[in-house]
């Protein structure tokens, strides 16, 4: 047996299929109503989950494919809220165990976590997950939120499923019977949305604040949610953002996005939406690889802004709060998992794709920085990678914000896995942030507690009062910790070495090569 069917049957091995509860026997306190029915959860250690809960009124499937979502119908049903519902379609990975649950295009489901008991109006930490908009799931045991909530019991955790890949980033108006279908570039965000509608509506039946919620999440997570503030209409959801690894530089251009369909509709003999509709999932799903790290939002100048930087420096997000960072060797992930010799052609190509799109003096300045990269033979396109996709745009993204006159805190992530060349590799913070440390697929150990406390506890003070600074009174090692708002001129940032964290201006270590990589911000991560 493979290691992917290995994984595939322990993980599924887990799943269960929620019911309607018709005679009545069930636990009352357990039960929560909200407008599209009452929920009924299982407590486990003082934590009580409430998992698979729809927040749309139709599933995407059908005639629904590719249609925004709807809004959910009132109910006065009791279902049961005990098992994740089915990951949305995807390619099986062994890196992202969600891809490799039970999947479907009915999809949009949420989960819930809160303490039994307790106040009131506790602030709602909303987990969008990553995967490079392509994978993942609530399913995945990483984004499992008890541990998080039983150390936490003053905030309420959600996980949130959205449409992956081509079923919820695919551009279909330029086709001829496209106009019917003007969201389909954009549905994955849509999608998003539609969830935190439904939490504004409900959290508070479970003891939520819908007034106090914090968006967080990793990889193309932290890309929606620095997204998301630039929706119109967004703001009543959240007021405050937690950006791991993960930017508006995960976004593509409508030209980009239509050179995209119409590869795989070449490639699957379709002419229009309806020749589409006809290709089962199963197929999308494999002849769909092909667009692999391609498949990103679009900046359609209608759901999202054309430029989201010039949007942050304009002021769209100036009064939602924002903690981002990123960590210490992000794209040694990609290393990794493709292997070195795999991972050098490929980044050799997506390289030249870069250099492609500069003029001759920004080639210049390229190919000066990676003259400079000593090491492995995968150094040279990693670090420059590191610059492009992650760091770069974080301090553009900080400095814009910080512009406009809204609050940025931005960190720099440091631990490194035990994992051959991973190091402080991306995805290495997870286990520790949603406090799953015994998943170390990523990191290949745990790292410290304290230092893992702390950050989570963090976390959790900005998502209750937007400022994560922690008194020694609160602070895990009775230590105070000042961390101040990113200034245009300081540059501070918080950093998250495993036995200091501390602020130190940018400078100190030289993190951003602002001469040779910070002007590639403007062309994006493709």
């Amino acid at each position: 047996m493979s290691n992917i069917d290995e994984a595939k049957k322990r993980v599924r091995a887990q799943y269960g299929e929620n019911k309607k509860i018709l005679d009545g026997d069930y636990d009352k306190s357990l039960a929560v109503k909200c407008v599209n029915g009452t929920f009924v959860g299982r407590e486990i250690n003082g934590v009580i989950a409430y998992k698979g809960m729809p927040f749309t009124g139709r599933p995407p499937v059908g005639e629904f494919r590719w249609k925004a979502p709807v809004d959910v119908v009132p109910d006065d049903g009791v279902y049961e809220a005990y098992y994740n519902a089915k990951s949305p379609r995807q390619n099986e990975s062994a890196s992202e165990e969600g891809s490799l649950y039970f999947q479907s295009e009915d999809c949009l489901y949420l989960d819930i976590w809160k303490a039994a008991g307790g106040a009131a109006k506790k602030p709602v930490m909303v987990w969008i997950h990553g995967g490079a908009f392509e994978m993942g799931g609530t399913a995945d045991p990483l984004y499992e939120c008890s541990n998080f909530v039983k150390e936490n019991p003053d905030v309420i955790a959600v996980s949130i499923e959205y449409r992956l890949n081509v079923f919820g980033f695919f551009h279909l108006s330029h086709l001829p019977d496209g106009a019917d279908y003007p969201d389909a570039q954009n549905l994955g965000l849509m999608d998003q949305m539609a969830s935190l509608k439904w939490i504004h509506e409900n959290i508070s039946n479970f003891g939520g604040d819908s007034d106090n919620v914090t968006i967080f999440g990793e990889s193309a997570g932290a890309g929606s949610v620095t997204l998301l503030p630039l929706v119109k209409g967004s703001h009543e959801y959240f007021q405050r953002v937690i950006a791991q690894s993960g930017s508006p530089v995960f976004t593509r251009s409508t030209e980009q996005a239509i050179a995209c369909t119409n590869e795989l509709m070449e490639i699957l003999g379709c002419k229009t939406v309806a020749d589409l509709q006809k290709v089962d999932a199963d197929k999308l799903v494999e002849k769909s690889a092909v667009l692999s790290l391609r498949v990103w939002p679009e900046r359609d100048g209608n759901f999202l802004p054309l430029d989201p930087y010039a949007a942050y420096a304009n002021g769209a997000a100036k009064d939602i709060d924002i903690i981002q960072g990123c960590n210490k060797d992000e794209v040694n992930y990609f290393v990794y998992g493709f292997g070195v010799e795999p991972y050098n052609t490929w980044g050799a190509g997506r390289r030249e794709m870069k250099l492609a799109q500069l003029t001759d003096e920004e080639k210049a300045l390229v190919e000066s920085f990676c003259k400079d990269i000593k090491g492995e033979s995968y150094e040279h396109t990693s670090r420059l990678f590191d610059q492009i996709v992650f760091i770069a745009p974080l301090f553009r993204l900080s400095e814009n914000q910080t512009s406009a006159g809204g609050k940025s805190y931005t960190y720099y992530f440091t631990p490194e896995s035990s994992l051959p060349i991973m190091r402080s590799g991306h995805a290495v913070e997870l286990s520790t942030v949603l406090n799953n440390p015994q998943n170390t697929i990523f990191t290949g150990r745990k790292f410290d507690e304290t230092f893992s406390k702390t950050l989570r506890k963090m976390w959790v003070q900005f998502a209750k009062t937007g400022n994560p600074s922690l008194s020694a009174e609160i602070s895990p090692d009775s230590k105070a910790k000042t961390w101040p708002l990113y200034d245009n001129e300081n540059k501070n940032v918080m950093v998250f070495d495993e036995f200091d964290i501390h602020a130190e201006k940018e400078s100190a270590r030289k993190i951003l090569d602002w001469e040779r990589t910070y002007f590639l911000t403007k062309y994006y991560c493709i």
